[in-house]
């Protein structure tokens, strides 16, 4: 029998606990199935939740993730699962951003990735973390993240 490409992923098509936190969740990938080929991937957490270090009250994020893949994709339901997973996580909104950005580059090493965290407001005002790991490659289609900023009731 041949083992498939998927044989070691743990958490899909099985149940799953959610992790309770980001430093127990398990990201899994799977292989690139057009290699060399510059297309976006995007993911989008629009209920993105994590907490505040210092008061524990929740926060709310629309989160925007694009990246070019090289030989690896993040499988679907492990990063639902790690984004689930801040939930009871308190951190800063920069720190929940790039905590982000860097399981993600270290378990794919993707050619490009670009994440934007839209967080509502805290204390009045909204915060929005953007990183990308450099220039996207030539020739690549990088949709806009299109996410307006806050606007209140204005």
């Amino acid at each position: 029998m041949t083992e498939t490409p998927y044989a070691g992923l743990t958490q899909l098509g099985q149940h799953i606990e959610a992790p309770t936190s980001p430093d127990l969740a398990k990201l899994e990938r799977v292989p690139n199935p057009a290699p060399g080929k510059a297309y976006v991937v995007r993911f989008v957490c629009p209920e993105f939740t994590s907490l505040c270090p210092l008061t524990g009250q929740p926060d709310f994020a629309h989160i925007v993730i694009d990246y070019i893949p090289d030989e690896w994709l993040v499988e679907s339901k492990s990063l639902k699962l790690f984004f689930g997973s801040f939930r009871n996580h308190g951190a800063f909104h920069e720190a929940c951003t790039m905590m982000i950005a860097d399981r993600l580059v270290g378990l794919m090493g993707p050619r490009w990735l670009r994440i934007g965290a839209y967080f509502y407001p805290r204390g009045g005002m909204p915060i929005d973390v953007f990183y990308q790991t450099g220039a996207p490659p030539d020739g690549a289609f990088i949709p806009p993240q299109d996410v307006p900023p806050y606007r209140g009731r204005g």
